[in-house]
């Protein structure tokens, strides 16, 4: 009979005992920068969502239209986004035929375009014209629909514009404004809503019909730009500086996810001479 080998009850307690010390000396040594780095990593990611929905709405705000943002409280605001712009012929041009200057006087129908567009218009987008007012471009005051986007016929041609937008109905735009200027808003995009939903902790940005009525309160629906957001707050001024001709949007959004907690704040001027 050969006798049995293993280990001994003190051997086993001895090992387990030094087991136990490594692993209450790793957890003590490993665990926080395990967590630190799991830390890291979801407040960039918090960074990252915050600092991306702020530059969206900064970006739309950059290009509304004049005028347009409204703002039923610090929770939410509406604006008018423009997809391009530019000049609009005034007068007659005394040298080549066939110009068509826009008519404030009255009703129009179609008007030479002086400047390159960065975006040609198209059919069933709005043309806005010296939107003063808030309500007005929502009302459909300042603006008209696009017919259609063409060269200027001859004889005259390219010598009298670089195109000619032709409405779908004549339309009457505001006779006290001669600045020449004009707004091209996206029909698949006429009015842009932000909001900051406290239920679902989340950002959103709706896209809506022109609403001529003012808003009271903050819509529902939209798409998510941010989730896990604990607080945010928009401040609209519609004169800042001494010119009292550039409005100016602050937003502040606060993220919170895992006991990580990170906020942004963020400014956009937007041009209030139409």
């Amino acid at each position: 009979m050969k006798p049995m080998r293993g280990f001994t009850l003190l051997e086993l307690v001895v090992v387990m005992m030094i087991t136990g010390i490594m692993a209450a000396s790793m957890t003590v040594f490993f665990k926080p920068a395990v967590d630190s780095y799991f830390d890291a990593r979801r407040r960039a990611a918090l960074t990252d969502t915050a600092d991306t929905a702020l530059r969206r709405i900064g970006r739309d705000v950059r290009r509304a239209v004049p005028n347009s943002i409204r703002i039923p409280n610090n929770q939410c605001f509406e604006l008018v986004p423009t997809k391009s712009g530019g000049l609009y012929r005034r007068a007659a041009d005394i040298v080549n035929a066939s110009s068509d200057p826009l008519d404030t006087t009255g009703t129009d129908a179609a008007f030479d375009v002086l400047s390159p567009l960065a975006t040609a218009p198209a059919a069933g987008d709005f043309v806005v014209v010296g939107n003063q007012n808030t309500n007005d471009v929502y009302t459909g005051a300042t603006r008209g629909t696009v017919s259609a986007w063409a060269s200027p016929p001859a004889p005259g041609g390219a010598a009298v514009g670089v195109g000619r937008i032709t409405l779908a109905a004549a339309t009457s735009f505001p006779s006290g404004y001669d600045g020449g200027r004009f707004q091209v808003v996206d029909a698949n995009e006429q009015s842009v809503f932000y909001i900051c939903d406290a239920a679902s902790k989340t950002l959103r940005r709706l896209v809506r019909a022109f609403t001529s009525a003012a808003p009271a309160a903050c819509p529902a629906g939209g798409e998510v730009l941010a989730s896990n957001v604990d607080t945010c707050q928009f401040i609209y001024d519609p004169n800042q500086g001494a010119t009292q001709q550039s409005g100016f949007v602050w937003t502040r959004i606060e993220l919170l996810s895992g006991g990580e907690r990170m906020a942004l704040s963020y400014g956009a001027h937007v041009g209030n001479v139409p």
